[in-house]
């Protein structure tokens, strides 16, 4: 037998979160000892001491300079893990107050936004210095070598057109050379099917302190010559090399290439101050060479270590990295190189500003200056503009929270039990109406506590009254020989009117009884108890279930409203005989399936006459006689008896289907070879 079930919903479950007033605090020492990011920022820091105590002793070696490169990356991630910690926590302590919220809706609206126009100008600044400082040094680079390829062009053709003064000629070149750049050296290569009238030996010019003169040329230069930068091994090894500027040109003597002139510039000190007094940019201490190369650049310039300054040649704003293509003077491969550049940004603004050589109208002020003049006059008046919308705000917000402060202590006088505290706004706006709308809310609250206890008492009524009603149910195992039996009752509210129950008879009889009152909740409960007793009293007195539904619904119908009845299916089984005799008064049917031995085991649904009890109409007790018909069934090993109330086969879908009768008769009848337990 079973009845109908109803499962409470489970809740969501969700994040247990602080109580209001709750503070949650970190101290200093916690945040740097027992964090990680407190961890990295004292190991960050502590590096970048330790480089910058190194700096004051000289040039840094490479491994320290990647060790400082990483110290600063582990600052920036934990100064940021400790800004974004604040932010929360400022969220956790101020957003409670509408004046603070305000606040800082105008920080996020207002200033925010110009901070990152300025950060965006600032940043469009950098990269316009970067690539200008890129552009004047590569220009300056290109024009040194070019004069470099104009000068060794200009030492060939001398050559071509007087070979017996070769030696003089180069030596006049070379000294018209040395007013450009003193460090320029010529060097002039026969090859070994040169006509008879060219020079048969090597001719050079120059100092040629960085390397010795090439003794002859490697296969990969063109006929027509060739110009470019490449890299030569120190003189002093230890796996270095060092970029020189070279330009080859063919020295022709009768149509036949008699040998090349080659001129070298080496990329040295000379080179950078020289780009430097022409471009405002300077190349800094070192250039590393990448593309997978093994070996690494030398200091282009050997002063340029003395002079690295903190300040301005050392931020974000005077550094930059400009590459650079050489070759390989054995295998000609090209490779690149970076070199670091340095530059100070009022140094090339004057230098494009005084490009105009133009002034204001009137005055001796350069159009630059004028222009950096009236920038920092807007950058003034934007800055005066945001203190004043910034004081502005904050006296807006101290006006309109003056009100909800009222509202705020009103509520906690509330909160206190102080139900007569009234609050006084003088205001006819909306926290004006909210002021009105608390006082009546203080007015009705005391009621409404009332009102909740009067509900928090009847809810433990009807929780005793749910033990109550379950307790009148059989309780513990049912145990008769021959059959096996179970049940369940789940009451669709606290309390209800679906009631089962089992009592033996005397010769050996079984009574079985599921009734279902209409509605629910206490009323249902109340008949449902009235109704037990009164079948324990009949039974034993009456044998026919027939017999003693009649007398119930005599009995029962004197006391029921006129609104109430009961269903009922009462049955008899005689366990010796085998037999079971029930009586069905308007209750749902009751399904049968016959067991193995039956040559239709099929469930069957058994709905004899009857008319539910109860009910308060003329001529309702004789038409309940005359209606109520018994049924017998003989009973077999295997056979199974479903009873139901109509919680069972009423259920509904989402898409509001019912259950239904033929969809559990079909589940009695599928597992219908289950014990009574595993089949419930």
């Amino acid at each position: 037998m079973s009845t109908p079930r109803l499962s409470d919903r489970a809740l969501p479950g969700g994040r247990r979160s602080a109580p209001p007033g709750t503070e949650i605090s970190y101290s200093a020492r916690d945040l740097l000892l027992s964090t990680w990011q407190g961890r990295l920022f004292i190991i960050s820091a502590s590096l970048k001491i330790v480089v910058a105590l190194l700096r004051l002793t000289g040039v840094l070696p490479t491994l320290v300079s990647i060790l400082s490169s990483a110290a600063t990356i582990g600052l920036v991630i934990s100064l940021s893990v400790f800004i974004w910690r604040l932010f929360v926590l400022m969220k956790q302590q101020l957003l409670w107050r509408v004046r603070r919220k305000l606040i800082l809706s105008y920080i996020f609206i207002g200033v925010v936004p110009s901070l990152l126009i300025v950060i965006f100008f600032l940043l469009g600044a950098v990269l316009i210095f970067m690539n200008v400082s890129a552009y004047l040094f590569k220009d300056g680079y290109d024009a040194a070598l070019n004069d470099l390829k104009v000068v060794t062009g200009g030492a060939a053709s001398e050559i071509s057109r007087a070979p017996e003064a070769a030696a003089q000629s180069l030596a006049r070149t070379q000294r018209n050379a040395a007013l450009l750049y003193r460090g320029m050296s010529f060097v002039y290569v026969p090859v070994t099917s040169a006509p008879r009238s060219a020079p048969a030996a090597r001719i050079q010019a120059g100092g040629w302190e960085h390397m010795s003169p090439p003794a002859a040329m490697p296969a990969w230069i063109r006929r027509d010559g060739w110009f470019g930068t490449i890299a030569i091994p120190l003189s002093e090894g230890a796996g270095e090399v060092e970029l020189v500027n070279r330009a080859v040109s063919p020295v022709l003597i009768d149509g036949n290439v008699a040998g090349y002139m080659v001129g070298d510039l080496p990329i040295g000190d000379e080179m950078i101050l020289k780009l430097q007094a022409d471009t405002g940019v300077r190349a800094s201490s070192a250039a590393v060479v990448v593309d997978k190369l093994n070996a690494q650049v030398a200091n282009i310039s050997r002063i340029a270590k003395g002079d690295e300054r903190g300040g301005g040649w050392t931020t974000l704003f005077t550094k930059n990295v400009i590459f650079l293509d050489y070759h390989d003077w054995g295998t000609g491969e090209t490779k690149r190189a970076s070199i670091s550049l340095s530059y100070k940004p009022g140094d090339l603004y004057r230098r494009l500003s005084d490009a105009q050589n133009t002034t204001v109208p009137g005055s001796k002020v350069s159009f630059g200056v004028a222009a950096i003049l009236a920038l920092l006059v807007v950058a003034g008046l934007f800055l005066i503009i945001e203190m004043v919308a910034l004081s502005m705000g904050l006296a807006l917000a101290r006006s309109i929270t003056s009100a909800i402060h009222e509202l705020f202590m009103g509520t906690e006088r509330v909160r206190h039990g102080d139900f007569a505290h009234r609050i006084n706004v003088q205001s006819s706006d909306q926290l004006g109406e909210l002021a009105g709308s608390f006082n009546l809310m203080t007015g009705s609250i005391e009621g409404l506590m009332q009102t909740a206890a009067e509900k928090k008492r009847l809810e433990e009524e009807l929780r005793i009254a749910r033990a109550i009603q379950m307790s009148l149910l059989p309780r513990g195992p049912i145990d008769v020989p021959g059959l096996g039996i179970t049940a369940l009752c789940v009451p669709a509210r606290e309390v209800g009117g679906d009631y089962y129950d089992f009592f033996r008879l005397p010769a050996d009889r079984l009574g079985i009884l599921i009734a279902d009152v209409s509605g629910k909740g206490t009323s249902a409960a109340l008949y449902m108890a009235e109704l037990k007793g009164l079948v324990l009293a009949l039974s034993q007195r009456y044998e026919s279930p027939r017999d003693l539904l009649i007398e119930v619904n005599r009995i029962i119908s004197e006391h029921l409203d006129s609104g109430s009845f009961i269903t009922i299916t009462y049955a008899v089984i005689d366990l010796h005989a085998g037999i079971m005799t029930f009586c069905r008064a308007g209750h749902t049917p009751l399904i049968f399936l016959p067991g193995p031995s039956s040559t239709m085991p099929s469930a069957k649904v058994l709905t004899p006459n009857g008319m539910v009890v109860g009910l308060r109409i003329d001529g309702a007790e004789a038409k309940f006689a005359e209606l109520l018909e018994p049924e017998r069934v003989e009973l077999s090993p295997g056979d199974v008896i479903v009873l139901y109330t109509d919680g069972i086969t009423e259920a509904m879908n989402p898409d509001s289907d019912l259950f239904g009768e033929s969809r559990l008769s079909r589940i009695v009848e599928e597992h219908g070879h289950l014990d009574s337990d595993e089949l419930r």
